[in-house]
């Protein structure tokens, strides 16, 4: 496995090096989008225009929004691309399995795309003039995001796997991640509060809001509440794949085998 990883790594590495216009426009991008609504809301409100911690909450959830893109990304979109160039089928004849192979590669990708994200994180700070902290204990939520993520991935993926085409579905899903992972749900009471735990990633994107822009230290309670969240996400995107690819096979979709 260890070998597998740094395999996967290596090829990410390489890929990422052949196509720098393309990592360094999604950069562009994602920051242009972002200061382009923050100049817009700023013009709108005048003179009086003062975010207040409430600019950091807002720059936290909308990068959190792009790693969770990036990771959605290495599922579904490289099993639409192994389709389309027609090496889906080795992947699943492998020694390793389709799932840890795809697993493998999203943790290589994830790897390099930590640095992409903490450079679009960093330049939005500079062009905003948000002000954000990263305590050492930021780490057990980041972790509980990226398994939450994994597991939303592994969902599109496996409907990739069995309808091919899932470009739409994509869609609907980013818009609908950027608007829970925007909306302050620790602000929530009561039953809000317990239906919002229940979505993904939205515990461990209250978390990180708590300690990077309003400087709080680490809730065991929600930590404990958003690791149970990153893990029933990714235990049911793993099976849903797994009952995908048998799916699959029944069809003949990848050979029978």
């Amino acid at each position: 496995m260890i070998e597998l990883f740094f395999a996967e790594l290596k090829r990410t590495w390489i890929l990422q090096r052949r196509y720098p216009i393309e990592v360094v426009g999604i950069i562009i991008v994602t920051v242009s989008i972002f200061y382009g609504l923050f100049l817009s809301a700023r013009y709108v409100a005048g003179a009086s225009f003062q975010l207040g911690d409430r600019l950091d909450s807002i720059v936290i959830g909308y990068v959190l929004w792009s790693l969770v893109l990036f990771v959605m990304g290495n599922v579904a979109n490289r099993i639409q691309y192994e389709a389309q160039t027609g090496t889906l089928e080795q992947l699943f004849l492998s020694q390793f399995g389709a799932v840890k192979v795809f697993l493998i590669r999203s943790l290589a990708a994830i790897t390099l795309q930590l640095a992409f994200v903490l450079s679009i994180l960093l330049t939005i700070m500079l062009l905003t003039g948000s002000r954000l902290d990263f305590p050492p204990v930021l780490i057990l939520p980041l972790i509980t995001v990226l398994m939450g993520a994994n597991g939303i991935a592994f969902i599109i993926g496996a409907l990739a796997l069995l309808f091919k085409q899932v470009s739409q579905l994509q869609v609907i899903f980013q818009f609908g991640l950027l608007f829970l992972l925007a909306t302050p749900i620790e602000a929530s009471t009561g039953f809000a509060r317990v239906l919002a735990s229940l979505l993904p990633i939205a515990p461990s994107a209250g978390i990180l809001r708590a300690l990077m822009a309003r400087g709080e230290s680490l809730n065991l309670t929600h930590i404990a509440i958003a690791f149970i969240n990153g893990v029933v996400y990714f235990a049911l995107g793993i099976g849903l794949f797994r009952l995908a690819e048998r799916q699959a096979k029944k069809r003949g979709i990848l050979g029978g085998y």
